[in-house]
This record gives C-alpha cells, structure tokens and sequence, in this order.
C-alpha cells in the first residue's frame, strides 16, 4: 500500500518485520521473512537512507530499531499530495483547452443536450465541485432536480473561498422551509436576493459554463438542459443574470443586522422582517416565516414606520434602504 510513496512491498514487509520484534539484527529478519541475508542488509539500507531504521548503537551491524513513519513518510506523502493537486489542475486547464478548440472547429460542441433529473443532478454537483472563483444561480420555485436543502456541494464550495450569487424567486420564499434553506445560505456566505419572478433556471460556474433547462416547468416528462460553455450564448445568459441582479432586493440573514446612518440599528428579528417585507412577501406568510402572528408583523412594522418617520408602507421600504437596514 505504501508504494505510491516510494517504499516498495519488500521494503514494507521488512519494515513491519521490525516494528513487531521491536529490535532485531538484519540475520534475525532474514530468518524470520526467509530471505537471502544480502537482501535484507541491503533493504535495510534503503529504509535507514528514508529514516525508517536506525541502529541501536556504534555498530553497524549491530541491532536495528524501527523510528516513527509518520514523520520519514509524511513529508513524502504531502509532496505526492501536491503533485496530485497539481496534476488535476493541469487536466482540468487542458480540459478547457480541448473542449475550446472543439468549439472553434465544431458548433455542435457549444452546446450539449443533457436529459434526465438524475444526470442533471450530478452535472449540478459536479460543476460546483469544480468551481473555483463564482457560481451564479437564478433559483425559481419548485426545484426540478435539486431542492436547496440537497445541494451540500454550496457549502462545500462556500468554505474553499467560492463565491455564489443567487436570486430566488419571492414564491420560493413562501414554500415550507423554504426561507430557513435560504438562509443557511446567507450565513455560510451567499448573497442572496429576491425577485418576484425570473425568466428561467439558470446556474453559471466561473463565467465558464451555464447550465438551463430547454423545456417549460409545466411540461411533462423527464427534465433536459443545455450545458452551454464560453460563446456569444453565455456571454448572454451572464449579461441576463447581471441585469435581475442589479434590481432584486437583497435578503439578509437574521445573524446580520444592518447599520443606519442616522443612528438607529434594527436587531436581527427586524432586518428578516424587513427583508421579506421589501421582497414583497405577504403579511400572513411573513407571520408563518418568523413564528408570530399577522397582528405582531403588522404592529412591527408600524413602528418600524414610526422610527423611519413616514406612514406609508412604500416609505418604509424606501427608507430602509435609504438608511442601509439592508
């Protein structure tokens, strides 16, 4: 097993030989593994050259004793490691190379045609596995393959420094979990953002590759998606992601309360409510979301309307981004 780090199954043998008797001379291990006694002295000198054994005292031919592998091998297994990472980044840079250059010879390999939830799945996860700078997603109600509670490769890709981008559709918002999914989000570093409703399903990886399903939700039959990589179409899509970005409202985590130039400080309750209140998110389902009744959304958000100095719902929203509560 150790071979992949230079020591051969021999040299292994002979290594745990040593580690079992504790101390031995090379004639005792020869005895004991039933090997020619040249062999042995010479294997023993290649795992004394990696730090493996060390005699006991003055005596060259004197009795061995076993060191720690962890500290002779450890080093040797951290460089296969880096030459692992490394090989890995070069096959995916030539990847990209090759589909590139079949692009430019062949239109038909701009994009490909993928069918199926589970094969669409697994592009998903395998795209953000691979991501390395941002992930942009347009995420609309009802999930047709990927429910925000499965997708664990986010986090994932959220704890190596990846940055993701979403917007989500208000109705999203309103399903059961929906919004505590979201913000799980939020807190493990998405940013995240509301509309009343997106064009389409959309998920860009490193400005590189976009993936869009090909047939309306309320069709019915196994889902299909294009896998769309650099073109004048991406370039398009990301343009399209760029502009819903630029209008939707952002949602903020409960954890995270806003600041206010004019020195009032909304605590976390009031930022969620604010955020579902400025996505347009209904009374009674905002009532559902925090755990409280319609009466208490409505009572908060009158003296909210009272600490922002005006008596209209539509000022309130006005005022609470003018005032940086979200």
């Amino acid at each position: 097993m150790l071979d992949v780090i230079g020591l051969t199954p021999d040299e292994e043998e002979l290594y745990r030989r040593l580690v079992q008797l504790t101390v031995a001379r090379a004639d005792e291990l020869a005895r004991s593994l039933r090997r020619p006694r040249a062999e042995v002295v010479a294997q023993l000198d290649t795992l004394r050259d990696k730090g493996l054994v060390l005699p006991t005292g003055p005596d060259p031919d004197g009795p061995l004793r076993p060191l720690a592998p962890d500290v002779a091998l450890g080093e040797a297994l951290l460089r296969r490691q880096e030459a692992l990472e490394a090989a890995r980044a070069a096959v995916t840079r030539l990847t990209e190379e090759y589909r590139a250059g079949l692009r430019r010879h062949d239109a038909d390999h701009l994009v490909e045609v993928i069918t199926g939830a589970g094969v669409l799945r697994e592009r998903l996860r395998d795209v953000q596995n691979s991501a390395r700078s941002e992930v942009l997603w347009f995420c609309r109600a009802n999930p047709l393959t990927m429910p925000g509670s499965e997708n664990v490769e986010e986090f994932d890709a959220l704890a190596r420094g990846v940055r993701y981008r979403a917007i989500y559709e208000r109705e999203m918002l309103l399903e059961p979990g929906g919004l505590a999914d979201v913000e799980l989000g939020v807190r493990a570093g998405e940013q995240a953002r509301v509309l009343d409703r997106l064009p389409v399903r959309l998920a860009i990886v490193d400005a590189r590759t976009a993936i869009c399903p090909l047939v309306p939700d309320r069709d019915i039959g196994e889902p299909s998606a294009a896998v769309i990589g650099r073109s004048q179409l991406l370039d398009a899509l990301l343009a399209l992601f760029e502009s819903h970005w630029l209008v939707a409202t952002p949602l903020r985590s409960a954890t995270t309360p806003a600041g206010d130039a004019d020195g009032y400080l909304p605590d976390a309750d009031e930022v969620r409510l604010l955020s579902l209140f400025v996505a347009g998110v209904p009374d009674k389902s905002i009532a559902s979301q925090l755990g409280v009744s319609r009466r208490t959304v409505q009572r908060r958000l009158a003296d909210l309307m009272t600490v922002a100095g005006v008596d209209t719902r539509p000022g309130l929203a006005y005022q609470a981004a003018r005032r940086g509560w979200l």
